[in-house]
């Protein structure tokens, strides 16, 4: 048997997140229907976590177990020819037997987009919230620099986790700003990126991050009060759960083998 570690980009409009769901539209559904028609084996893969329904992600890890002797360099091209054009896998790699691409995940890093300007953009809509009211980015930047270090995230989980705790550290969480598709002389703000980068995240996590962090930068909210909230431990406290299409995960970091 081999352990097999690979990488894969999508975009998740059209499905159900990335973990298997009874209505077998998910990434992981298509992923291990494609290992099926390869090499007729009928396995599950281990993801490195899951994704909402409508997120995205840049090179998510996966791995499994396979008996098949196809050499490295062949499965992503073979894989790509029976997925989705919205599925791509990208690198392929051999680890140890032991290694689990979700347990052994060591950083997690998400990527929110929020497009400030007046008009969507039609080529990356599927990919941005388009927020065209006036956003204070400052205020936004100084009430996200609260959720950074260990805390317990319950104000910013969904009511439905049913983890045991919600207990997370949050390593760095920083925006940057696109100003490249601002017309000159309109009130267009630009894109916004928020990266939030953490040891793990609980449901929902990023996504009413972002929502309470919208609410701030339209002064819904002070940027102070993020500290409050996130001390409340009541998910009543925060903003809403910003939409999903905005969020990606962004990279994903191991010690030795996938990093």
């Amino acid at each position: 048997m081999r352990n097999l570690l690979m990488k894969v980009n999508y975009d998740g409009t059209r499905y159900d997140g990335f973990q298997t769901q009874p209505q077998g539209n998910t990434i992981q559904d298509h992923v291990e229907h494609a290992i099926l028609h390869l090499t007729g084996e009928k396995l599950k893969i281990t993801g490195s976590g899951r994704t909402d329904a409508g997120v995205h992600a840049y090179g998510q890890p996966f791995n499994f177990l396979t008996s098949s002797k196809i050499p490295l360099e062949r499965w992503c091209l073979a894989l790509n020819a029976r997925l989705p054009q919205d599925i791509v896998v990208t690198e392929a790699q051999e680890v140890p037997l032991e290694f689990h691409s979700r347990r052994g995940a060591k950083r997690k890093t998400y990527r929110y987009t929020i497009n400030g300007n007046r008009f969507p953009d039609p080529f990356q809509r599927r990919w941005q919230h388009h927020h065209p009211v006036k956003l204070d980015i400052s205020a936004m930047q100084q009430g996200l620099a609260h959720i950074v270090g260990t805390h317990d995230f319950t104000s910013f989980a969904s009511r439905k986790s049913t983890k045991t705790s919600h207990v997370r550290t949050i390593f760095e969480a920083h925006m940057e700003l696109d100003l490249s598709m601002c017309r000159n002389g309109s009130a267009d703000q630009g894109v916004i990126h928020t990266y939030i980068t953490g040891s793990g995240f609980l449901q929902h996590m990023v996504r009413i991050i972002m929502g309470t962090l919208i609410h701030v930068g339209e002064g819904k909210i002070r940027a102070e009060a993020v500290a409050d909230i996130l001390a409340a431990c009541d998910r009543a406290e925060a903003g809403p759960t910003a939409v999903a299409k905005g969020l990606a995960l962004w990279s994903v970091e191991y010690d030795e083998a996938g990093s």
